[in-house]
């Protein structure tokens, strides 16, 4: 067994409950590589990642075919979500706290100073959007 950090390199859940270590993180053209590798699991694959943010995120996400957990490990974060009926909701997460982005559900996050979260996530389909 290898230790591996997961800020470089993250976790792939797949199916048959298995978790297989992905390449380093190269920035968002690495997402087309992960596509390519785990595609297949489909909706019941999950990405397990670990970002580290010092400034608000630039765009909203949104998983259509899953949900994703979001746990903020150090700082805080605050995280808004806007539902299909066009409500928002904003969430202040703090080191040890989680929530949940369910499907459909677009999302982003305002960061005040520095925060780092994991991130586990059914990506399938993903979509952004400008801020």
């Amino acid at each position: 067994m290898s230790v591996r950090r997961l800020d470089e390199a993250f976790i792939h859940l797949g199916l048959g409950a298995s978790a297989v270590p992905q390449p380093t993180f190269t920035g968002m053209e690495w997402y087309e590589g992960y596509i390519a590798r785990h595609g297949d699991d489909g909706a019941e694959g999950r990405l397990v990642s670990q970002h580290s943010f010092s400034e608000d995120w630039p765009a909203w996400e949104m998983h259509p075919r899953g949900s994703e957990v979001v746990i903020c490990t150090a700082g805080t974060m605050v995280l808004t979500q806007e539902f299909p009926d066009g409500t928002r909701r904003e969430t202040t997460l703090g080191a040890g706290e989680y929530a949940i982005n369910p499907p459909g559900v677009w999302h982003i996050a305002d960061i005040a100073d520095h925060a780092t979260a994991i991130f586990i996530t059914a990506g399938e389909g993903t979509e952004h959007r400008p801020r």
